[in-house]
């Protein structure tokens, strides 16, 4: 794990990348930011999480870090040890976490358990979208009292690493930590409703369009061949064919306006 700070005092603010390795655009994001001359105003701490799988190239080494936390550090998984390290570096910090995604190509916000500071903090970052994934899983980042992420696209992309700093920088002068505008804009907030599983043995094919409403009777996918079919009307988010190994992606609806 590499940490590096700026500003004076103890961090208030902090940035995580990497949380998978297989995702870079957190990490390079935060070195773009660190090589400018951007002025803190706030204390703020950057992170780059899991760098032993960054350097292969895998989501993780052992086990997923975004299902584990808060960890254990006498674990003999890497990631369960990690964990328990990521949650002290960020205690005490408004953090955000910045990953990728193969299903969508514009930068979305992903939180659990709204409070007002993340609904602030979001219709002030450079995302017009949020969804609220509440009691979806256990020991994700977004399951931490003050932590929000992003999710930007496409995954390995030069796009998603000048998606990833635009999030980044944005959601700084959010919170104060560094000049910039930050004056609120329209955000569509959708809650996810249902996880959407994959047969171990089937072949995918997703043919709808991550939020855009699918009608009930709408064919949004096929499976082996067979269509799809929705029972009744839901926004497809992370959802794609290869995205992810056991999912094929969630179902929300959209409530309104963050």
């Amino acid at each position: 794990m590499k940490i590096r700070t700026r500003g004076t005092g103890d961090p208030e603010v902090a940035v995580v990348g990497a949380v998978h390795g297989d995702e870079p655009c957190g990490a390079r994001a935060i070195e773009r930011l660190l090589a400018s001359d951007v002025e803190f105003e706030r204390p703020t701490k950057f992170v780059v999480a899991n760098e032993e799988a960054l350097e292969r190239g895998v989501r993780f080494v052992d086990v997923d870090l975004n299902r584990v936390l808060p960890g254990d550090p006498d674990a003999e998984e890497h990631e369960r040890r990690l964990a328990a390290r990521l949650v002290r570096e960020v205690e005490g910090c408004f953090a955000l976490g910045v990953h990728s995604t193969r299903s969508f190509d514009e930068p979305f916000g992903v939180l659990a358990n709204p409070t007002d500071r993340k609904r602030e903090a979001f219709r002030r970052t450079a995302v017009e979208r949020v969804v609220d994934t509440t009691g979806l899983s256990q020991g994700r980042c977004v399951d931490q009292p003050e932590f929000i992420d992003v999710e930007v696209g496409p995954q390995g992309t030069e796009q998603a690493v000048e998606q990833a700093e635009r999030c980044v920088r944005s959601f700084l002068a959010a919170v104060g930590a560094i000049p910039g505008d930050a004056r609120p804009t329209p955000t569509d907030y959708y809650e996810v409703t249902e996880i959407e599983e994959k047969r171990p043995d089937g072949e995918y094919q997703f043919l709808a369009r991550n939020f855009s409403k699918v009608e009930g009777g709408e064919t949004y996918a096929r499976r082996d061949g067979e269509d799809l079919v929705a029972d009744e009307p839901f926004w497809p988010v992370l959802a794609s064919a290869d995205g992810h190994d056991t999912i094929l992606g969630y179902r929300a609806r959209l409530v309104g306006e963050l």
